[in-house]
């Protein structure tokens, strides 16, 4: 056997095939934009986390809407609803709404990796542009792949009407029907490795309601009349 030169060396390294390491898993999750503030919508991008061994890929992936939390509006129900002449905090003479109802919806967490952690946010009634009912969801966690039936009380207590009022009457069958608009905005948050990556999730609902007061105490359904924007 004889020593190899430093020509033969270079020749049998440049004739070699290059072999190219060996490819990592390397997982995804969505974490919010960095030029996102508290109080707003968050746009979600996609943000690479790296597998213990793993480097950054030139390519990258979206966990998608299925890791997202969904809410489905299903009901609402009208136990009382009283007009009464009267006054507000300043002596205005005006009619004033007592009412209480009761509003349910599926909140679902989709995601496979991680739990949602839902805060308090109010829902409001409306009522030519009047807020006459409002209602808190309380805060609750939701295990990952998991759904619960959310059911928030709305009350209103002597609400003063002014003008909007007068075409609203408890006794005349011809008025019986009312025209109203829910509003809520689910606000919840997730943690992703331990508290490396944070998830905040808007979700905004519009729901066209009509109240019947000859039908007092009965659910009204909800479903396919609301819209939702996440």
């Amino acid at each position: 056997m004889h020593a190899k030169s430093d020509s033969e060396v270079t020749s049998l390294a440049a004739s070699s095939p290059t072999r190219s390491p060996p490819r990592r898993p390397v997982y995804y999750v969505q974490s919010p934009s960095r030029d996102s503030h508290d109080g707003e919508k968050t746009s979600l991008q996609s943000t690479p986390v790296l597998s213990p061994m793993g480097s950054p890929p030139h390519s990258h992936s979206s966990l998608g809407r299925h890791s997202r939390e969904s809410s489905t509006s299903r009901s609402v129900a009208f136990e009382s609803f009283n007009l009464q002449a009267g006054s507000d905090s300043s002596g205005v003479q005006t009619v004033m709404l007592s009412m209480n109802s009761t509003v349910k919806f599926v909140y679902r967490n989709t995601a496979t990796f991680f739990g949602i952690h839902v805060y308090s946010t109010p829902l409001d009634l409306y009522f030519s542009q009047l807020n006459i009912a409002t209602g808190n969801i309380e805060n609750f966690y939701q295990r990952r792949k998991s759904q619960r039936t959310v059911s928030v009380s709305l009350q209103g207590n002597r609400v003063p009407l002014y003008g909007g009022g007068s075409g609203l009457s408890t006794t005349n069958p011809e008025n019986n029907v009312v025209h109203m608009n829910l509003t809520f905005t689910v606000r919840s948050r997730a943690f992703v490795l331990g508290k490396l990556v944070k998830l905040k999730f808007y979700t905004a609902v519009l729901c066209p309601v009509v109240l019947d007061q000859s039908k007092l105490g009965k659910q009204v359904s909800l479903q396919k009349l609301c819209q939702i924007d996440d």
